[in-house]
């Protein structure tokens, strides 16, 4: 064999056993490892598994209200919105999600969710020049106010059976820019609600929920039938 060849072979047969041998045998090389549910820390991943089929890809709406709301992230401070994470909220369909919760995920896992909602979707300044209302009430409501202060009812009773006080404060507050409905500055028109006009709007609400849900008459009726 040329004394050239025969070099240049050795030492590519020596390179193949290197890099051969630089992970023992049977054993996957570094960075091939796929991560365990609960090392994932990526954001779209998080959201997409655990917010998306209720809140809507990229926080834009579903069953549940738009997460990429600048508004609804304006008035929910971070510690607000990793509390539901968190814990979910209760008599709603919004369940824990926090392992400490009976959850499944990490601590730092809605660290990411909570902090990188507010860095994707939030916008700075969006309610300067205004006077916005606290995100929890400061004070009792008043149903019959409120009945007067909401023209429009959204009391249907299955609607109102799976959201809580809180949820429907948000609503009033925040809207639903995604469904067309505005939030608290656009109800009338030059005329933003108080904060006791929200609180007595949910109050009234509040009032109109049925004990038994979707029935099309009293349970007492329905036995009888």
């Amino acid at each position: 064999m040329n004394p050239v060849r025969y070099l240049c072979a050795s030492a590519l047969m020596g390179l193949m056993l290197f890099t051969g041998c630089s992970s023992p045998h049977g054993q996957p090389r570094q960075g091939s490892e796929s991560l365990s549910p609960n090392e994932v820390l990526e954001f779209r991943t998080l959201y997409s598994e655990n917010c998306a089929g209720c809140h809507g890809p990229e926080g834009r709406g579903g069953a549940a209200i738009a997460l990429a709301d600048p508004v609804y992230l304006a008035i929910a401070d971070d510690a607000v919105i990793r509390k539901v994470v968190a814990n979910g909220a209760r008599g709603t369909a919004m369940p824990a999600f926090a392992e400490s919760a009976g959850g499944m995920l990490t601590d730092k896992q809605i660290d990411v969710i909570t902090s990188e909602m507010r860095s994707r979707w939030s916008r700075q300044g969006i309610l300067n020049g205004v006077n916005p209302p606290s995100y929890a009430p400061k004070s009792a409501g008043d149903a019959q106010r409120g009945e007067v202060a909401y023209k429009t009812s959204i009391a249907d009773d299955s609607y109102l059976a799976l959201v809580s006080d809180q949820g429907l404060r948000t609503i009033v507050i925040a809207g639903r820019p995604e469904l067309g409905a505005p939030d608290w500055r656009g109800n009338v028109s030059g005329k933003p609600m108080s904060d006791q006009e929200m609180t007595d709007v949910v109050a009234w609400l509040g009032s109109r929920r049925s004990q038994n849900p979707g029935q099309p008459y009293s349970v007492s009726n329905y036995a009888q039938h």
